[in-house]
């Protein structure tokens, strides 16, 4: 009884399990046979793959070599210009000025139509062509720019310089007018304004306002002209020689000028 419930299989045990995993035991044959056919699949297409690569590399060849060999008698075409007088290595034509190389064979490999390459070679240069019209457009634009930055740059000194005589001929004006005693300036911008000023000057000063405003007319330029004229007539004085001359035959024969320009 003890022997036969040894020899009796646990349904827990390890070979009961396998049993039971090997009931469909055709199964791993069909995946064996299943994987092996698709490597085999697999295989063929890399196949024709590469026959079909060396086929293309082959006609490659044979054409490269078709065309660097120079046709021979058994050539029809050939063997006709022969017969006309034509010889290797001649340009066609009755004078000889015809070409002497035949016309290079272009082989399309690509899949695009007839002239996609030349439309997309003139739409490259057209994009070419505008980058480089904005570059000039860009380049013009800056030297305009610097242009005008210069012609401010000189009209900003020039209107500097043209204040500072201004200034130097009002300061001239008021040691002049004071030497002979002039108390009030003939305009009220000929003399320099004092930097402080007293209740009482202030008082007198807006009796002046009237003209002055009249002389915020006038341009820094034609004050200039004004007072260097004053100067010349009344005191024989040129602010450019920064003399004082006797009498206005001296002044006439010894100053180059009543402007600025005239001493340069």
């Amino acid at each position: 009884m003890k022997l036969n419930m040894e020899e009796e299989e646990d349904y827990m045990s390890d070979s009961f399990i396998n049993v039971q995993d090997d009931i469909r035991p055709g199964l791993p044959m069909l995946r064996q046979i299943r994987e092996a056919r698709r490597k085999e699949e697999k295989q063929q297409e890399a196949n024709l793959k590469n026959r079909q690569k060396s086929i293309k590399e082959e006609e490659q060849e044979r054409r490269d070599m078709g065309l660097k060999n120079a046709l021979g008698c058994e050539n029809k075409g050939f063997a006709l210009l022969q017969k006309m007088g034509y010889k290797s290595g001649q340009a066609l034509g009755k004078s000889g000025d015809g070409i002497v190389e035949p016309i290079p064979l272009n082989v399309k490999t690509g899949k695009s139509g007839i002239g996609h390459e030349t439309l997309l070679k003139r739409k490259a240069e057209e994009k070419l062509e505008s980058y480089r019209r904005k570059i000039h457009m860009k380049s013009q634009a800056e030297e305009r720019a610097a242009e005008q930055f210069r012609i401010r740059l000189k009209n900003k000194q020039d209107e500097m310089k043209l204040e500072g005589d201004l200034r130097r001929s009002q300061r001239a004006c008021q040691q002049l007018d004071t030497q002979k005693n002039v108390q009030v300036p003939r305009e009220a911008w000929y003399w320099l304004r004092p930097e402080e000023e007293t209740e009482e000057e202030a008082e007198e000063e807006k009796e002046q306002d009237e003209d002055e405003y009249k002389s915020e007319d006038l341009s820094v330029l034609e004050k200039l002209q004004i007072l260097t004229s004053y100067l010349r007539e009344e005191h024989l004085y040129c602010i450019w020689c920064g003399t004082a001359y006797e009498d206005k035959e001296d002044l006439s024969s010894n100053c180059p000028g009543p402007t600025s320009a005239d001493h340069d």
